[in-house]
């Protein structure tokens, strides 16, 4: 999605407007985007937000981009798009992967990085553009991330800022810097002049320039903060300032993390990248297995439902939600691995439906993918777990968060209380503040989240139900692990 929110100095988002932004698949393992529509989508639902929010463009103090992690945006010499958007649930350089940790690069790299390579990062896709399409890779001005391409339209100025890039593997999170030598270990040397000046979240990265105010409907002028990477975006918008906190987002990745003083390296699949507050690493499991299952099984399973939902002017999601909680737990005992879009298990690289029968109907099957996207979650939470004291609570965000049924489910197989804020639009609370913070009106994000978030109350697991899914994760585990 395209999305584009308005908000309040307390927090209270006055207006929102999103469309869906089409993916583009020439072939198995592609994942792209054609630039210049999604800049015409971002323009289109800037528009839309200013007339629902009924204001003049003027009253917008500070603006604030966020995007997903990962993936690759890149900017031709002739001041072009230099090839299409590449998503971060593209696969096309996994054989990057498996030749750097083989010749010993990715484990040499991670002394700088802090973190193993994956295929939907810039490092490996760059290299296989090298390889693959080389008068691409001749062509690169500026190595983009999403938001980062969405701030450059808006200002005509390129930046890089941190908590993107430091998830790319392409920089060197012990000095904060990008870094000559790690660039020459994945023979992408040339790529160091193609880096934007790295800046911080709450910086200022230039002012809405008059092109794109007449597009936008902005006013010329109006600062744009350095924004940040999605998740650090949900994090803030959790209130995630202090160490203790934990959050879960659900949307096409399965993100849980942490913040922590110091990085951690006891397991393989954590990440480590800079936090939006300075001092600060992220602690980040991640794969993308979450809620955007149930979106891929509601589109192309329940046309019919949502059809009527639209008539009756409702969600089909509700319906959705009512289904699951009139089948208890015990009935169902189907076990689904959550990997149409990606994977956190060496054995799978794609979703099952395990113990499926011809008792079964979809009421079964929706049921299974509420707890599948759950279990992994909890295999993410355990391997955290591993570097940490279990927290007090965890804060949820994404989809799973507007649905009663998945945040008591949550709450039951992680047998921990599930807090969830007061915002729909959570990723673009978060890069509102990093404007609002970036304009003056607030210290610092501790300052601005104190202002801005707010906490529901939490809901509280059920060690009944913990025990029966308790045995189902099980179930779940042994399937995974299975060769």
């Amino acid at each position: 999605m395209t999305k584009c929110a308005i908000f309040d100095l307390q927090g209270n988002e006055i207006a929102v407007a999103s469309e869906k932004t089409p993916l583009i698949i020439p072939h198995d393992g592609y994942a792209e985007r054609d630039m210049n529509d999604l800049w015409a989508a971002n323009v289109r639902v800037i528009r839309e937000a200013l007339q629902k929010a009924d204001i003049t463009s003027d009253e917008i103090v500070g603006i604030g981009c966020t995007g997903h992690g990962k993936g690759l945006y890149l900017w031709g010499r002739d001041n072009k798009p230099a090839y299409n958007a590449i998503a971060s649930t593209d696969s096309r350089a996994s054989s990057y992967i498996a030749k750097w940790k083989e010749s010993g690069v990715a484990e040499k790299a991670k002394k700088k990085t802090l973190q193993y390579p994956l295929a939907c990062q810039p490092v490996a896709l760059l290299a296989w553009l090298k390889e693959h399409k080389s008068e691409v890779y001749n062509n690169i001005q500026w190595v983009f991330e999403a938001k980062d391409f969405t701030r450059f339209m808006l200002t005509g100025e390129a930046f890089a800022e941190i908590t993107d890039y430091s998830g790319t593997s392409l920089m060197n999170l012990i000095t904060s810097s990008f870094d000559e030598e790690l660039l020459e270990l994945f023979d992408l040397k040339e790529v160091y002049n193609k880096m934007p000046p790295l800046r911080y979240s709450y910086e200022t990265c230039g002012k809405v320039t008059s092109k794109a105010a007449k597009l936008t409907g902005l006013a010329e002028g109006t600062p744009v903060s350095g924004g940040m990477f999605d998740i650090d975006a949900c994090a803030i918008a959790m209130d995630v300032t202090d160490e203790q906190q934990l959050c879960v987002i659900t949307g096409t990745w399965s993100i849980n993390e942490y913040i922590s003083r110091i990085p951690v390296s006891k397991s393989p699949t954590t990440l480590n990248s800079l936090f939006c507050l300075p001092g600060y690493y992220l602690i980040e499991e991640s794969s993308a297995t979450s809620a955007g299952n149930l979106d891929w099984f509601v589109d192309t399973f329940m046309t019919e439902e949502i059809a009527l939902a639209k008539q009756k002017g409702k969600s089909v999601y509700k319906q959705v939600d009512d289904i699951v909680a009139n089948l208890d737990a015990e009935s169902s005992d189907i076990i689904f691995l959550p990997f149409l879009y990606g994977t956190n298990s060496p054995n799978y690289n794609s979703a099952i439906f395990d113990g499926l029968n011809n008792s079964h109907d979809k009421r079964h099957l929706l049921r299974a993918i509420f707890e599948g996207v759950v279990f992994s979650h909890y295999d993410h939470l355990q391997k955290l777990l591993l570097a940490r004291e279990a927290p007090k609570t965890i804060r949820l965000a994404g989809g799973a968060a507007n649905s009663k049924v998945w945040v008591q489910m949550f709450a039951d197989v992680f047998n921990i209380p599930i807090e969830v804020v007061k915002v729909k639009e959570l990723g673009t609370l978060g890069c509102a503040m990093s404007g609002a913070v970036a304009a003056g009106y607030f210290a610092d994000y501790k300052d601005a989240a104190a202002q801005m978030v707010k906490i529901e109350n939490a809901v509280y697991p059920n060690e009944q139900q913990h025990e029966i899914y308790m045995k189902k994760y099980d179930k779940y585990k042994r399937l995974v692990n299975k060769r």
